[in-house]
């Protein structure tokens, strides 16, 4: 599709802004940052528009825009030094002894810990732990049932206590 000329992908852009749009929304939760990602990811289709199959426009538009999602995701994570949800929990709502673990244990420690994590667990724990994706969001993403992502999230939990323990990365559980 080389010939395609501005008023082709003015059109395209046109079309599927929404869906651009929504894919970005989806994976980051942030319209402002969802709408730079929708503008980013129209530029990369942009300037690789001769590489877009023809008949896929949609897909491969939904590819690129989940890629640059992600790609946020991942340097959002980098520049964040500790998990979500670190600020003080209201008293009587403690989350559960793997999730306080987690919270007590370093960035960079739980990353390297669900790096080293066996199949099925390293994907999920690191779609929902480290890019903080809902289990259905993982169970799409990974196309796995939603009950298993919630098997395999609390099995990748338990295993990943167990991980930062041995390794001394926080103060044991009373």
């Amino acid at each position: 599709m080389s010939s395609m000329t501005r008023e082709q992908f003015s059109a395209l852009v046109v079309r599927y802004e929404r869906l651009v749009y929504t894919i970005c929304f989806q994976l980051v939760r942030e319209p402002g940052a969802a709408e730079d990602l929708t503008q980013e990811t129209f530029l990369s289709a942009y300037l690789h528009r001769d590489t877009m199959p023809e008949g896929y426009e949609r897909q491969w538009l939904g590819r690129i825009a989940a890629n640059k999602a992600k790609d946020h995701l991942q340097s959002a994570w980098s520049r964040r030094a500790v998990l979500p949800g670190d600020e003080e929990m209201p008293p009587g709502l403690a989350p559960p002894a793997e999730e306080e673990a987690l919270r007590r244990a370093g960035a960079a420690e739980i990353a390297a810990a669900i790096a080293e994590l066996k199949e099925p667990y390293r994907p999920v724990c690191r779609l929902c732990l480290l890019e903080e994706r809902s289990p259905e969001e993982a169970a799409l993403a990974l196309g796995r049932p939603v009950k298993t992502i919630h098997t395999q999230l609390s099995r990748g939990k338990r295993l990943l206590q167990e991980r930062l323990e041995r390794s001394g990365a926080h103060e044991p559980i009373p």
